[in-house]
């Protein structure tokens, strides 16, 4: 049978960010974690959780977006003819 739950260093090494990272996101609740006596371990499903959230866009998205939203391009002022 699979393990259900892993280390936050193991968690840290799926997700591809450093030990100090993952930490950081169990401690403020970005990544769900459960304290089994002294031992601190991240169920498998948080992590699905945390990929399955809300993306953030990329900046060619947000760049796209940006322009977008004014209808056109954006100046600094009036254009000489």
């Amino acid at each position: 049978m699979d393990r259900l739950t892993l280390t936050v260093t193991e968690a840290a090494a799926v997700l591809g960010v450093s030990r100090s990272t993952a930490y950081e996101c169990v401690r403020t609740g970005e990544l769900r974690a459960v304290r089994l006596g002294r031992r601190l371990v991240v169920p498998r499903s948080a992590i699905v959780d945390l990929l399955d959230g809300p993306c953030f866009p990329t900046s060619s998205d947000a760049a796209t977006s940006v322009s977008g939203a004014a209808g056109g391009s954006v100046s600094d002022g009036p254009v000489a003819s």
